[in-house]
């Protein structure tokens, strides 16, 4: 039973650290530019939902990441150029 405790929780920690990569990862490429979602999907090699979860997720750090529509489609990119996150931690861990 331990031995089962142990493994779902190491299994939790790796989940958490790819998730948080993602973020990291995401954050990056919508601070070099302006990106679709499909575009972002296929760099991170994760489907468009996932890609619009993490962008929910890092607005909701405070990123300033907005949307923009045009003739082809939507395009992200920060709102700003902040040097590091809101509230004064550097970038997504």
């Amino acid at each position: 039973m331990i031995e089962l405790q142990l493994a779902a929780g190491t299994m939790l920690y790796q989940r958490s650290q790819a998730i948080e990569r993602r973020l990291h990862d995401l954050l990056e490429l919508v601070r070099r530019g302006r990106h679709s979602t499909p575009t972002l999907a296929r760099a991170l090699d994760v489907s468009q939902p996932t890609v619009s979860r993490c962008l929910m997720a890092l607005r909701e750090r405070g990123y300033p990441i907005r949307a923009i529509k045009d003739g082809g489609g939507w395009w992200y990119e920060l709102a700003a150029n902040p040097r590091s996150a809101p509230g004064g931690q550097e970038g997504v861990r």
